[in-house]
């Protein structure tokens, strides 16, 4: 009774062509062939995830860096504003012992002056550096420091101890009568 009963003729030929029993060997790749793919996967979105999350880090660290930079930068342009004040540098150029100017003249392209120059005002003998604070100066010494140290050598104003010659009068071939500054239209 267990046994299947004999086919004949058509039937058995047909039977010999269409195996009966499934067979377990073509099942075996199959599911390899899934379960590969399944930890192929998750392997895959497990590497993705940690990338992404490195990144993040990354991001992190680089608005961190950006914000304190930031922060840097406006506190040095506070530095820069505050230094670049007019009062800030009014303090300073007198630190310097520098006095403020008088009127200017101006040179026409025709070499006539317009305006009436007048003398900086003379500074107090208090405010004169002594020579050992002139050598802490700046490498590059401005007008008003070198003024500064010509005043301190030899004790007096800079203004009294300074003359300044007249382009005009001192051009050649110009009489010092011509170089009398004339205002037109006057």
């Amino acid at each position: 009774m267990s046994r299947k009963p004999r086919l004949k003729g058509r039937a058995a030929r047909l039977a010999r062509l269409f195996p009966a029993r499934p067979r377990q060997a073509a099942r075996t790749p199959f599911v390899l062939l899934v379960v590969l793919l399944l930890g192929g996967g998750l392997i895959g979105l497990l590497v993705l995830n940690s990338a992404l999350s490195e990144g993040s880090f990354e991001m992190d660290d680089l608005q961190k860096d950006t914000k304190s930079l930031t922060d840097e930068e406006q506190a040095l342009q506070r530095d820069i504003d505050s230094y670049s004040a007019p009062d800030a540098l009014q303090r300073r150029a007198r630190e310097l012992g520098m006095v403020p100017g008088g009127d200017p003249a101006f040179l026409d392209p025709n070499g006539t002056v317009k305006g009436v120059p007048s003398a900086a005002a003379p500074r107090s003998p208090a405010a004169v550096r002594p020579p050992e604070a002139l050598a802490t100066l700046p490498a590059f010494p401005s007008a008003g420091t070198a003024t500064a140290a010509g005043a301190s050598a030899t004790g007096g104003s800079p203004a009294a101890d300074t003359t300044v010659p007249d382009p005009v009068a001192t051009a050649p071939g110009v009489s010092p009568t011509a170089a009398t500054p004339t205002t037109p239209g006057r």
